[in-house]
């Protein structure tokens, strides 16, 4: 197996980034616990999977910049035989230098023993200070230190957030991540697509689930991103539905909104469709606001221009054609400035998308007010907007009550532009009504 390239030159850019007399502390998931027979699932943290490549749990990853030979030391289990007849395989200490490229790799049962002695000198310890086992272990190694402070050893005095550099490194993809994201979006594109075929009136909504499920696993994506939304009817206007186990009636949109794992990397796409391939004049009235919506908003992504434009642009979208619609009343320049779209489109234009579904990164530059960030080439970010007329909502003609609809598709940003990556999945009203027509 080779050493991952892309691997070892995030490593050397954190090595760069922290400076000498530092010392990163990465930590990889826990084990799950076993109840009886039952495995509970677990997934490799994603900071870690970044910048080490290595997906077993319970290991520690430690980074010295300036050491000659061992830089990157990787502490994980030990090769076990007996063990290993019963959880499989394990890549132990020699395969992780090999294929991994650890310059020294450890039994992790020596960590205790050798931690305190990697920090003893350093000025600065980095660490993801959010997770509370994480910190306990710095502190308790610190704490081993403590009674040679008076034989002239230096003692950490700065411990940082490692996070605030890994999140912004993950921000821009490089050319193999991009690769898993947009297979990613293929998969779950498939899946998405396979609903659509198999929608109709009268199935339950988990049984639309099953179809997104069995095409994610036939492809080789076996986790989800998220628990799939599968929202018939009213239970659209509700933003994070989950309970998935209402009939779809005949005269009803569905939004799904659903993505797959993939080698780490996320998929996300949503679609909105009605049960019975026909579009009411309300429903369409709705979709194609939104639609329209998304292509002007995704049209304007190109390296430069702010996230927050993206946003402030479908708020102004959304607005007008609300208005357009009769749904909002007045003046546009006094309903923009009293953010009247809210009671109907109350989320965000999108969000990063990488090695988890809502990747990390900020989306300001800095902690000051209007300093946001501009997209950059290879960044991949949703675009989602929707419009969500509850049952309730007051002030509304009843003709419009109930109806949800969202479109998200996942854009890569290009030189020049962008790339939807999503794209094989219809959004058109005839494109949609075509396919659902068939099924029903």
């Amino acid at each position: 197996m080779k050493v991952n390239e892309n691997i070892k030159k995030r490593q050397k850019y954190l090595l760069d980034k922290i400076g000498n007399n530092s010392i990163a502390i990465v930590f990889a998931a826990k084990e799950p616990h076993y109840h009886r027979e039952t495995i509970s699932p677990a997934r490799q943290d994603s900071d870690f999977y970044y910048l080490t490549g290595f997906a077993e749990l319970d290991a520690i990853a430690v980074f010295i910049p300036g050491r000659s030979e061992d830089e990157y030391i990787l502490f994980s289990q030990e090769k076990n035989p007996q063990e290993e007849q019963w959880f499989g395989f394990r890549v132990g200490q020699e395969r992780a230098c090999k294929d991994y490229g650890a310059d020294q790799a450890y039994p992790l049962s020596q960590v205790e023993d050798m931690l305190p002695a990697l920090i003893k000198g350093q000025e600065a310890i980095y660490f993801n200070m959010n997770d509370h086992d994480d910190q306990a272990a710095i502190m308790r190694w610190t704490q081993a230190l403590q009674h040679q402070e008076r034989s002239g050893i230096n003692m950490p005095t700065d411990f940082i957030d490692i996070s605030k550099i890994t999140h912004a490194m993950r921000l821009v993809k490089d050319s193999e991540e991009i690769g898993l994201l947009r297979k990613a979006a293929e998969i779950s594109a498939a899946a998405h697509l396979r609903a659509m075929q198999a929608c109709r009136p009268c199935m339950l909504e988990y049984e639309l689930e099953a179809e997104l499920m069995y095409e994610f696993i036939k492809q080789g994506g076996r986790v989800p991103s998220f628990e799939p939304i599968v929202a018939g009817g009213a239970n659209a206007c509700v933003l994070h539905y989950s309970q998935n186990n209402a009939e779809l009636k005949d005269g009803d949109l569905v939004l799904i909104d659903a993505g797959v794992i993939y080698n780490y990397y996320a998929g996300d796409i949503s679609r909105t469709f009605p049960v019975n391939g026909k579009f009411s004049a309300e429903q369409r009235a709705i979709y194609q606001a939104v639609l329209t919506t998304q292509l002007a908003v995704i049209e304007a992504i190109k390296p430069g221009v702010e996230w927050i434009e993206l946003q402030r642009l479908s708020e102004h979208l959304i607005t007008e054609q609300l208005l357009a619609l009769g749904i909002l009343k007045g003046d546009l320049n006094d309903l923009l400035a009293a953010k009247a779209h809210q009671p109907f489109y109350m989320h965000k234009i999108g969000h990063w998308l990488g090695l988890d579904c809502h990747d990390v990164g900020s989306y300001k530059e800095q902690a000051i007010e209007d300093s946001w960030r501009k997209l950059e080439l290879g960044m991949v970010l949703t675009v989602e907007p929707g419009i969500y007329i509850a049952p309730e909502a007051a002030d509304v003609d009843k003709k419009w009550l109930g109806i949800g609809v969202r479109i998200e598709d996942d854009i890569l940003v290009t030189e020049n532009g962008y790339e939807v990556l999503s794209a094989a999945v219809p959004k058109t009203i005839e494109e949609i009504e075509n396919i659902t027509r068939i099924s029903n």
